[in-house]
């Protein structure tokens, strides 16, 4: 669907006609779509006046803008989901005027579903899908017919050697269309209905649910179970069922047309068979569905459903699609969010900032970029002062207490999600009420959310003004001021071994002195590793890179800027200094010796350094996991670096697949175009020989060339793997022998971060699962680190 604009210039004479007669019906389409885009928002009318004048503009209009206007209507029921009711009864009135135009209307709602299917499209083929079955309330489709698509889509189940994750889609499918169209499906077919449910209840007892741990936000049960999405939609299902199917959600405004509705004639649905599962097919992920709240959390007013109620289900489903219509304009999202419809029935805040931290913490990814939730909260407290921020406050408060059972990735979002927030409130927070976290071991989950936020603060402030916020009893917990630390101007500097070669080096690079003369300067420097006699330069210097480094970025560290500038301008120096890998870890040991009190100048500096093949990814990994590391290994910049260097290495490989898929459709294109034009000119043939043979020639470079990132890709991910199972094997065996409980902080962040790089990079790490579980995740690994890979594994099953 387009949002076209047009204006009519000021042409004069004859082409003033001709613009105004060729635009005009572009102008009467524009007029279409924006009334049925906009039916059902707040108006002066009635939503049936609304609707019923709509039907009639449409049908008027039906003669010539047929096509159009059934692009317009399948659109709207795929891409705006929140107003599902209001445009199947606009389907309804359509026909129940024009019986033909329904009846075509429902062919291309099949054909687009088809089309969504084979594009992997599943989200939007759930809202195609519910769409159909409440055509069934508005008399468009006959009930039997919607029915028998359900059995074909539960029939997925008894199929052989295909994913879970398959038969879970098409079950959940019919599972969510439930709340809709339920009462009215049980009402003319009961006995097949009963039927349904009965194979669904037999397919879910069987499932296999060993991936539910990873995607768990807390691993503790209470106050809220954190139950996987199918068993918590079954049973709100159940409930409904013995509610008799009466909900009191639901908008429904075909009922005040029913004398009209009721006389049309309905349509049969084409048979339809799922397509056939494909090899290598995504399906969506299972999901653990979010709960924070309960009605006890929210004293005051509506009282909220209950976990199994399917109105909390319609409710957290209408708002999840208002998010994912209106997600790129935070203003529009926000002030669709509050004008929910039935909103004095509920308490509606609480739902909000219920989906809203959901969607946030939702494991392995947010379906969205993670400051649009900051963004959006903000917003929303703009718009309602009075009431979202205490709500908002309740559920942080929530979130703190509940920290010692919360996963550590979802930890890390909270962190960069507060820390934002505070930034856009003058850093204004009770922080006294948090005063428990300093009387407990400062590795704890609480002390440490607390330290990361404040050092997430200070990114967005500065030191001084982290210091003067937060109270003096928090001094253990707030960052050291981010400065330099060159250790060759401190006291006892100039008995250091490499004292003199700095202070040279130093007026070398002030004086502008040639890489040349600099590399002659660092010739001359000791080396600790080599013995007096032994042969000159054999063994790798440390202090050369040490001197060099240390004394450039104490020059450059005025800024990031001025840091980049001197990584450029010296680069040929530091590639000289780095040939052997032992040379890439040191360099990255000296960048953390020098900025250890500013971890985002780590990161930034890291980041350059890999950008400009300083150093390789394989050695920023090794270097994140080595011992110099280890006291900061639960700190969450170290896993920022680490996760920016996959995805680093992931977009290179990317990059040069999308090169070679390009020059070989260039060259299956001249292929063709050489079949066509053949025999026409032979100097035109040799041409195109020369072009198809260097085309043939940057095919082979760029094959090998995507071998070679892929290999070293399959590198990375093997020494990341093979040094969490080193670490965590080293505790487990120390904690045996020690008979002392595993489960310490140090080890909860461990066996989490092993699954965060799993969840994080699960399409990437699927291609070389053979290889990982040959190596590395084999039977006699320890059953507490192999539990995590068969998570992993149980995600896609």
């Amino acid at each position: 669907m387009s949002r076209r604009r047009h204006s009519d210039s000021d042409n004069e004479g004859s082409q003033t006609h001709k613009r105004r007669r060729t635009s005009e019906p572009i102008e009467i389409e524009d007029r279409l779509e924006s009334l049925i885009c906009r039916v059902g928002e707040k108006s002066t009318s009635s939503l049936e006046s609304n609707l019923e004048g709509l039907a009639g503009v449409l049908e008027a209009d039906l003669p010539n803008y047929k096509n159009k206007i059934l692009r317009i209507l399948c659109s709207v029921a795929r891409i705006l989901p929140e107003k599902l009711t209001v445009y199947t009864t606009l389907v309804g009135l359509l026909n129940a005027r024009n019986y033909n135009f329904g009846g075509e209307f429902v062919e291309a709602m099949i054909r687009q579903l088809k089309e969504t299917l084979k594009n992997n499209l599943y989200n939007e083929a759930v809202y195609l899908v519910r769409f159909l079955s409440d055509l069934v309330n508005c008399h468009v489709i006959a009930a039997p017919s919607m029915v028998a698509m359900f059995e074909n889509f539960v029939s997925v189940t008894q199929e052989e050697d295909v994913p879970q994750v398959r038969s879970d889609w098409f079950v959940y499918v019919v599972l969510s269309c439930l709340p809709w169209v339920g009462k009215e499906l049980y009402e003319k077919k009961d006995v097949e209905m009963d039927r349904l449910l009965s194979q669904i209840e037999g397919y879910l007892k069987g499932r296999v649910k060993t991936h539910l741990p990873m995607l768990q936000v807390w691993t503790a049960e209470k106050p809220h179970l954190q139950e996987e999405y199918l068993d918590c939609l079954w049973a709100q299902i159940q409930k409904l069922k013995k509610d008799r199917w009466q909900e009191r959600h639901v908008l429904r405004p075909y009922i005040a047309f029913d004398s009209v509705l009721c006389e049309a004639l309905q349509h049969n649905l084409p048979p339809f068979t799922p397509p056939g599962h494909i090899p290598g097919a995504q399906y969506p992920m299972p999901r653990v569905v979010f709960r924070m709240f309960d009605y006890t959390d929210a004293p005051e007013g509506p009282v909220m459903p209950g976990s199994h109620s399917v109105e909390r289900f319609v409710i957290e489903e209408n708002l999840h699609c208002i998010i994912n219509t209106h997600w790129k304009e935070r203003k529009s999202c926000a002030a669709q969010l509050l004008s929910y419809p039935g909103k004095n029935k509920i308490p509606l805040n609480y739902h909000i900032v219920e989906v809203i931290f959901g969607e946030l913490l939702q494991l392995p990814t947010p379906p969205h970029i993670d400051v649009m939730y900051t963004t959006l909260l903000i917003e929303l407290c703009k718009l309602q002062p009075g009431s979202l921020p205490q709500v908002l406050a309740q559920a942080t408060e929530m979130l703190y207490m509940r920290l010692e059972t919360m996963n550590t990735s979802c930890i890390d979002r909270l962190i960069n999600w507060f820390s934002h927030h505070l930034s856009n409130f003058q850093f204004r927070w009770s922080w006294d009420d948090w005063s428990d976290c300093l009387t407990v071991d400062l590795e704890k989950p609480k002390p440490k959310f607390v330290k990361e936020v404040l050092e997430k603060s200070m990114r967005l402030s500065y030191h001084q003004r982290i210091v003067d916020i937060v109270p003096a009893t928090f001094s253990a917990l707030i960052p050291a001021e981010p400065i330099f630390t060159y250790k060759y101007e401190e006291e006892s500097a100039s008995s250091l071994p490499g004292y003199p070669a700095s202070i040279t080096v130093g007026n070398a690079i002030k004086s502008r002195a040639s890489n040349e003369e600099i590399l002659t300067i660092l010739k001359e420097v000791p080396n600790p590793n080599q013995e007096d006699d032994d042969d000159e330069g054999e063994s790798f210097n440390p202090l050369k890179i040490d001197v060099f480094l240390q004394t450039l970025l104490h020059l450059a560290a005025k800024s990031f800027s001025h840091s980049f500038s001197a990584l450029g301008k010296f680069h040929e120096i530091l590639k000289v200094l780095t040939e052997r890998d032992e040379g890439k870890l040191h360099i990255l040991k000296v960048v953390y010796e020098v900025w250890r009190n500013h971890p985002q100048m780590i990161a930034v500096l890291v980041d350059k350094m890999i950008r400009t093949q300083i150093v390789d990814c394989a050695a920023v990994a090794n270097w994140l996991f080595s011992q110099d590391m280890a006291h900061e290994f639960t700190r969450l910049f170290v896993w920022e670096i680490l996760h920016s260097t996959i995805r680093k290495m992931n977009k290179h490989v990317q990059k040069i697949q999308q090169e070679l898929e390009e020059a070989k459709d260039k060259l299956e294109k001249q292929h063709n175009k050489k079949q066509r034009d053949s025999g026409d000119d032979e100097d035109m043939d040799k041409n195109s020989e020369d072009e198809g043979g260097q085309l043939e020639e940057q095919i082979d470079r760029l094959q090998e060339k995507v071998e070679s990132a892929q290999s070293e890709q399959k590198n990375l991910f093997l020494v990341i793997f093979q040094r969490f199972i080193m670490l965590l094997t080293e505790h487990l065996v120390r904690c045996e022998t020690g008979s002392v409980d595993i489960s310490t902080p140090w080890y909860k962040n461990c066996i989490e971060r092993l699954q965060q790089v799993f969840l994080m990079h699960h399409v990437t790490i699927q291609q070389y699962m053979g290889t990982l579980e040959n190596l590395l995740f084999t039977a006699e690994l320890d059953h507490h680190i192999l539990a995590v890979y068969q998570q992993f594994c149980a995600l896609q099953l």
